[in-house]
């Protein structure tokens, strides 16, 4: 793979990026004013979760399906260009690749915006949202890479440290870092849900 890259399309992919981070976390600590800063987190980052599923992922599966990402043009098309330098699998029909990503628009992105309703209207079945979305991020991005891991990762640009620092292992770490924190947070609520009902049991006894 070519080593070299094109500052005006990486900085356009980078902005492009860092605006859905802008209005997610806006949008977020809107909904969680009152809220504690956990929950202020949780919200910020399920609101652009739900944005980059939506309005980056969704665009990739309908483009996928009708052709390929390397032969469309516009916007989105072009950040999907910028990263395919770094995952070529993303540039051109790979049924894996469509197949999760079909997956990730339509569960992880109707699960995010259910979780955030949960949360700012404190429904009881918060965590179990919560966790059920986790486990599908971490799925999902484990079958992303596996796959092209045990083939030797022929189509991961390895050599060049943007691509492979920051597109790759940053931007997907992102996706790892974040769920296993919100899945700690689930069981830490959990056990005190648990304590607590053991506790009032033991008064009544």
């Amino acid at each position: 793979m070519d080593a070299g890259w094109e500052p005006g399309a990486v900085g356009a992919s980078l902005l492009l990026c860092a605006a859905l981070l802008g209005a997610g976390c806006a949008l977020g600590l809107r909904l969680g004013r009152g809220r504690g800063a956990a929950d202020r987190g949780a919200l910020a980052w399920l609101c652009y979760d739900a944005l980059v599923h939506f309005a980056l992922e969704g665009p990739f599966v309908y483009l996928s399906l009708v052709g390929n990402i390397a032969d469309s043009d516009g916007l989105i098309a072009s950040l999907w260009k910028e990263y395919g330098k770094a995952d070529a699998r993303w540039l051109y029909f790979d049924p894996t690749i469509v197949s999760l990503e079909m997956l990730t628009v339509v569960v992880d992105g109707s699960l995010a915006l259910v979780l955030i309703y949960a949360i700012v209207k404190e429904k009881y079945y918060r965590h179990f949202i919560q966790i059920t979305l986790c486990v599908c991020e971490l799925y999902g991005g484990w079958m992303t890479f596996a796959p092209d891991w045990l083939m030797g990762s022929p189509n991961l640009n390895t050599n060049n440290w943007l691509y492979f620092w920051v597109y790759l292992v940053f931007f997907n770490s992102v996706w790892v870092l974040i769920p296993g924190l919100l899945l700690w947070q689930s069981l830490v609520e959990l056990k005190k849900m648990h304590f607590k009902g053991t506790s009032s049991r033991k008064k009544f006894q």
